[in-house]
């Protein structure tokens, strides 16, 4: 998977996605690892055709089903918060359009991810496999339960807001693994680290965020 530039429309997306390093730089993201993902992951991609337009601005954008492909700078925040390497393994607890999980592909050694509506999976199956991404397996299901098939995880990541930390997710932590959740209401949350140590977890809020609610038996009831 890789930049492209070998047609005017490849180009143009290509310049598109250049600005949004810039933007996304700008926000203060550092981490080279996670620039060069945004980079070389066309967004444009893994979005339904009516708002593909919109593939590079640092916006949410609506993928169908009352969901969202978050926001760039969000995404890239989680990435680098976690500090994710080749020898990771990751949970994703939310696939969505598959956008984010084209990205932790790029820095993680294998990823897990989960999506409770099947058409939105079956989406993300589809753009992943058109970009050769080998190191994914996706599942249907109710992501707050986890995939403990392939636990202990170094990381999980969840992308949408619940009302409390799943238990049921802190469990499949590696120890020392780290656990980024929006904790708040319905409405409005704050992106929380969560990191399980010997004697317990710890937890670290980090910025406000609005998310769609988590929906499943440890989160929001439907």
């Amino acid at each position: 998977m890789g930049a492209e530039g070998s047609s005017p429309d490849d180009r143009r997306w290509e310049r598109q996605r250049r600005r949004l390093v810039e933007t996304v730089t700008e926000a203060g993201i550092s981490e080279l690892e996670v620039l060069r993902a945004l980079y070389v992951t066309p967004r444009h991609h893994f979005l339904p055709e009516a708002v593909r337009h919109r593939a590079y601005e640092d916006a949410p954008v609506p993928i169908g089903f009352g969901q969202t492909a978050s926001q760039p700078s969000l995404q890239a925040l989680y990435l680098q918060t976690l500090g994710l390497g080749p020898d990771d393994r990751v949970l994703e607890v939310g696939t969505g359009c598959g956008y984010q999980t084209a990205l932790l592909a790029q820095v993680a050694g294998h990823v897990y991810s989960v999506e409770r509506i099947r058409e939105l999976s079956a989406r993300a199956r589809d753009a992943l496999d058109a970009l050769r991404v080998a190191n994914v397996a996706l599942l249907v299901g109710d992501g707050t339960i986890g995939w403990s098939r392939y636990a202990p995880y170094d990381a999980i990541l969840v992308a949408a807001g619940a009302p409390d930390v799943p238990a049921s997710l802190v469990e499949q932590l590696a120890p020392g693994g780290r656990l980024l959740v929006p904790l708040g209401d319905r409405d409005t949350q704050r992106l929380t680290l969560v990191t399980r140590r010997e004697d317990g977890v710890t937890r670290e809020a980090l910025v406000d965020c609005t998310f769609v609610p988590l929906i499943g038996r440890f989160g929001w009831q439907d």
